[in-house]
């Protein structure tokens, strides 16, 4: 069963969805809460993950019912990615959702029956070993005859993994595999992060045994538009409360005897704010859409997601900074947050110029 072969749901049904789990995390955490988890080892809210797994299925949306999953899809994932972007609650549903959407592509029964049961269920917490030292365009590991060397930089929700879905070179090309933390050879190191939410590690491989995972010489183009998608949907509940929070502010903080959010200069900045969120909200479902439905155009559609999700991001976010004042550059202020995972994920599978610069090429080519 690929991606593709899902079972449509009804807008109707995603609302349901996206208010069940903002219900849940308006129950289960908060600022406070968030920032407490930022600081643990590992830098995870189990607890939180475990609750969203059991009670809402989100590790299973996207996977196929034979699998033990939910039979839904990734555009699902993205409904609650995107939650979960406003929260910035440090859970690993996109990391284990880009393990999910690797294993998925490659599409092998034989593994999935293995793999996909225990993460659907939130048992295990899988990710992507990927980049290497030059980028994400390279995998920084290297695979011989199933044993894996190399490091892989950037790993989301490594420390907390229990499973690591690797990116290999081969003299074949780009092989998939699947590693198991505890494996022999297998070192992970958690790296110090400019934004305390996303949890990023440094995973070293020194002839690790594997299983390799028969995969298709596709896979890394469609993991890339899988990776963009849903990224993009976590930087619109991102940017949509970065958007709130100064809102909200400006209807609260008094400057000359008035409330600022009555100033018609403050208005105007807010509304492009807010447009910035919408147009981001539109692509972003648009290229969800298209890489669930396996359309032609998800490679192209995924990219100007990232593109334009990734810079809206950080100017409504950096708008908001300035709009908060001197408070917004407090590291106790939650604006700060956003500020933060706008420009750190605006940094993963490729920044928004390269992805531009990618893109231009290919056209001159075709042209």
């Amino acid at each position: 069963m690929t991606i593709a072969d899902v079972a449509p749901i009804s807008a109707e049904d995603r609302e349901a969805l996206a208010d069940a789990v903002r219900e849940l995390l308006r129950r289960r955490t908060d600022s406070a809460s968030a920032r407490a988890a930022m600081g643990a080892t590992p830098r995870i809210d189990r607890g939180l993950y475990d609750t969203l797994c059991t009670e809402i299925g989100v590790a299973a949306l996207p996977i196929p019912e034979d699998y033990g999953g939910a039979g839904a899809g990734f555009a699902e994932t993205g409904v609650v990615l995107e939650e979960l972007g406003a929260s910035v609650a440090p859970v690993p549903v996109f990391a284990t959702s880009l393990a999910t959407a690797a294993l998925l592509i490659a599409d092998d029964t034989q593994t999935n029956r293995r793999l996909l049961p225990p993460i659907a269920s939130g048992e295990r917490i899988a990710t992507v070993c990927w980049a290497g030292r030059a980028g994400w365009k390279c995998p920084g590991v290297v695979a011989n005859g199933g044993l894996l060397s190399g490091t892989a930089d950037y790993v989301i929700d490594g420390e907390s993994a229990d499973l690591f879905v690797v990116l290999a070179g081969s003299p074949g090309g780009v092989t998939l595999h699947a590693v198991d933390v505890h494996a022999d050879g297998v070192t992970v190191t958690p790296q110090p992060v400019v934004d305390p939410s996303r949890p990023l590690s440094r995973v070293s491989f020194d002839e690790a045994p594997s299983t390799t995972i028969p995969g298709r010489p596709e896979l890394l183009t469609r993991l890339r538009a899988h990776a963009w998608a849903l990224l993009s949907a976590e930087q619109v509940g991102g940017a949509a409360a970065a958007l709130h929070l100064t809102v909200e502010y400006t209807k609260s903080r008094k400057q000359f005897g008035r409330i600022i959010g009555s100033f018609q200069a403050l208005k105007h900045r807010m509304a492009d704010m807010y447009t910035l969120v919408e147009t981001s909200r539109s692509i972003s479902r648009a290229a969800l859409a298209a890489v669930a439905a396996g359309d032609p155009d998800a490679d192209d559609l995924a990219a100007a997601a990232h593109v334009w999700c990734s810079e809206a991001f950080q100017t409504v976010a950096g708008e908001g900074i300035q709009l908060h004042g001197g408070i917004g550059i407090t590291a106790e202020h939650d604006i700060g947050l956003y500020f933060k995972r706008a420009h750190s994920a605006a940094q993963l599978f490729g920044q928004p110029h390269e992805v531009v610069a990618e893109l231009s090429d290919r056209v001159v080519r075709q042209g």
